[in-house]
């Protein structure tokens, strides 16, 4: 049985290296649905102890649960952006599809410990922009303009902007009492890519950095409570540069290539959440999180051959709130039915709005179904549609060349919406 368990877990390491998220589906580049049953239920999850899925929320979940189990599962995403400029209409020219991993495995020590591993990618962002998006900052070679344009500052439209994050989460659960669980853990943070491009010059690189993670759940009777938070971290990514104008290069107006480095803030979480069941088949649970977006101030990419700056974006974003509703619905007894809608708000303000991150307040819709077949085996899916609010952008703020951000060089009105799909196999032990 321990054999079993292991092989699994290391199914589950190797398969978790395959793929990260490709698009920032909820506030900032927040990608929260870390299981099928989150993307069913809008991920309220953290005061659930029922769910396997709720693990990857809060793994206290595991204190609660008699036997070891193994979740393989994918997220599919479709996500669509575009903008309406003085250009014209344009959408983003990212993958149509792209999958990021949801595993879990829970591991039984004994009748008060659980260990277990998550493999998910909580931070994603994607978004490519043709030349010619944005008039003001499009094109490499620059040509006479008026003022209050500088006609010898490059232009640096964004073009392709990607984010890949994985995070391995390793946590022991103590069960301290038949209504309480505790846990903790760290969660090891990998940038498997980030590329921020422009019509100057091209970024990318990649980096790791460690936090942690604490939660709780407690029980009583058709009650359940549960708090789970997880710090931020600061992620040093080395990669390199390389300008697309030799030209400006040479007359000092662009850096020359060569290797750069970045500091990237993640935010801390923390969710709260109260689950009652209303009936032995019904549920309900409502969450709140909050994020600590305003650790996201500013990314300033250096050069390590001229230590000066190559690129800054100012975010300057706030902390941000997300409300959160999840019901199951028990239709038969090997069967569940999930439902969920959450409404998450963007911590961006026009001041420092970025067409790399065209973020609003967002509502998502979830459904979801789980089976429960012979031998331990069940098998999940769910589906989410994601709707941001329309946002126009008319800033006051002229651009004068440097930073882009919070400028009307990227007046537009910017839409969003997605669509998610999570299928998921469970195996309990």
């Amino acid at each position: 049985m321990n054999q079993q368990i292991a092989r699994a877990i290391a199914t589950a390491f190797a398969a978790g290296a395959f793929v990260a998220a490709g698009e920032s589906l909820a506030a900032g580049f927040s990608l929260p649905e870390i299981s099928t049953a989150g993307i069913g239920l809008a991920n309220a999850l953290v005061a659930n102890p029922e769910e396997t899925g709720a693990f990857a929320y809060n793994p206290a979940a595991m204190g609660f649960h008699e036997t070891s189990s193994v979740a393989l599962g994918a997220l599919l995403i479709n996500p669509n952006f575009s903008v309406r400029t003085a250009s014209g209409q344009h959408d983003s020219q990212g993958a149509e599809w792209t999958a990021a991993p949801m595993i879990q495995a829970a591991l039984r020590v004994n009748e008060d410990w659980r260990i277990g591993l998550g493999i998910t990618a909580p931070f994603g962002l994607e978004t490519r922009w043709e030349d010619g998006t944005f008039p003001a900052l499009s094109g490499t070679v620059r040509i006479p303009v008026p003022p209050p344009l500088d006609p010898n500052v490059p232009r640096g439209q964004p073009t392709a902007s990607k984010l890949e994050i994985l995070d391995f989460s390793p946590t022991a659960t103590y069960r301290v009492n038949e209504n309480l669980s505790l846990s903790g853990g760290l969660d090891i943070y990998w940038v498997k890519n980030a590329q921020l491009d422009s019509t100057a010059g091209r970024l990318s690189g990649d980096g790791a950095d460690l936090g942690f993670n604490l939660s709780a759940l407690y029980r009583h009777e058709a009650w359940s409570f549960g708090a789970a938070f997880r710090s931020g971290a600061t992620v040093g990514l080395e990669g390199d540069y390389q300008p697309l104008s030799q030209t400006l290069v040479a007359i000092g107006r662009l850096p020359p290539g060569q290797n750069a480095e970045v500091d990237v803030d993640l935010p801390w979480r923390l969710q709260l959440g109260a689950r009652y069941a209303v009936t032995e088949a019904l549920a309900v649970e409502i969450d709140w999180t909050r994020t600590g977006w305003s650790a996201f101030s500013k990314l300033e990419v250096k050069g390590t051959q001229t230590g000066e700056t190559i690129f800054t974006d100012t975010n300057d974003w706030n902390d941000s709130n997300a409300y959160r509703l999840g019901v199951t619905y028990q239709v038969l007894p090997d069967t569940q039915l999930r439902f969920g809608y959450s409404y998450d708000e963007t911590g961006q303000e026009d001041a420092h709005f970025s067409a790399r991150v065209p973020d609003n307040d967002r509502h998502l819709f979830g459904i979801g179904v789980a089976h429960r077949l012979a031998d331990g085996l069940s098998i999940e899916a769910g589906y989410m549609y994601v709707k941001a609010n329309d946002r126009t952008i008319s800033s006051d703020t002229p651009y004068r060349g440097g930073d882009i951000n919070g400028t009307d060089a990227i007046d537009g009105d910017y839409e969003m919406d997605a669509h998610l799909i999570g299928l998921e196999i469970v195996k309990a032990f």
